[in-house]
């Protein structure tokens, strides 16, 4: 009962907060006819923001953000636009919308119900060095959140339900009551709510995603590389699948003309330029997130791969 009253005087005060936010929206010099945009709304210390609009109207203009979110319909049902539909899309109570930088995006809430939206938002460099490692050996997720950087003005999205879930809605309620009380210590505390939020959508996001199961023993052992290439060997697939190392390297050279090794390099420097371009990584820390302990073999590697070194790639491509 304590803890319902604190959650609910955080709701309370952030709820108040939202409208000090500065959430005007400004012309984009190049963006598209009428585009706009809003830049980040709170300090500028603050790598993480949470937000809560409690009220019984808000009416956005169709716009683009310079950084990642994610909204969740704590009460009440929502509505978004987004381009990619063309139309309003429902996000019910207990489901949330994720996005990234520069997608198109407006909510829309008009009830004589009073509706509560939990925002967070997260700044794009702490988006990559604090969640998206924990999001990296979903493949789905890696491009989701990384190929459409290349884009700027892309319009993907994530709709997730968390109906019978109340894990992410607890994870949400924790980060409201340590942001509506915030002290030196407060991003820190959110930066590590926010990886096991994250690893909870992440979840979710399999569960609702479900791909077709790989046919062949060759396919599934590609896809198991593709989803565990910063830590997969060869042993480790034997081992998973129950084969003989020597026939897991005889079955994969039959389905692609490569070597284990050699699949294995191209799928992580397909990576390594997808996050170099698009992230704003250090190299050394694409290295490891690829699997690399020591930078001076991923550069080989690279080298070995393209022909020359990852900076002298970026500049000719």
């Amino acid at each position: 009962m304590r803890q319902c009253k604190q959650l609910e005087t955080a709701i309370d005060k952030l709820g108040r907060e939202f409208d000090l936010l500065d959430l005007t929206f400004h012309k984009m010099i190049d963006g598209k006819k009428d585009d706009v945009t809003s830049y980040w709304p709170g300090p500028v210390e603050d790598d993480i923001l949470i937000c809560v609009f409690k009220g019984n109207y808000i009416h956005e203009p169709f716009h683009r953000q310079d950084f990642f979110f994610i909204n969740y319909a704590y009460h009440l049902d929502y509505q978004a636009l987004s381009i990619q539909k063309e139309n309003l899309i429902t996000i019910r109570e207990n489901e949330c919308y994720l996005s990234q930088p520069y997608t198109g995006y407006a909510i829309r809430y008009d009830n004589e119900k009073v509706g509560i939206i939990i925002g967070v938002l997260i700044k794009r460099d702490t988006f990559f060095r604090e969640c998206f490692p924990t999001l990296y050996v979903d493949s789905d997720l890696f491009r989701f959140f990384v190929e459409p950087q290349k884009q700027k003005f892309s319009d993907e999205f994530i709709h997730l339900h968390f109906a019978k879930d109340y894990t992410v809605r607890t994870i949400l309620e924790l980060m409201v009551i340590e942001y509506a009380d915030r002290r030196e210590d407060t991003q820190r505390v959110l930066k590590t709510l926010l990886q096991t939020l994250f690893l909870q959508i992440a979840r979710r996001y399999r569960q609702e995603n479900k791909k077709i199961s790989p046919a062949t023993p060759a396919e599934k052992i590609l896809q198991y590389i593709n989803d565990h290439s910063d830590v997969v060997t060869l042993k480790d697939i034997a081992k998973y699948f129950s084969y003989n190392p020597n026939y897991v390297s005889a079955l994969l050279h039959k389905k692609t003309g490569k070597t284990f090794s050699e699949i294995l390099l191209e799928k992580r420097m397909e990576r390594a330029v997808l996050l170099m371009r698009n992230t704003t990584l250090s190299l050394e820390e694409i290295a490891a997130m690829l699997g690399y302990n020591d930078n001076s073999n991923f550069y080989k590697s690279f080298k070995k791969y393209y022909g020359v070194q990852p900076r002298k790639y970026l500049r000719q491509n």
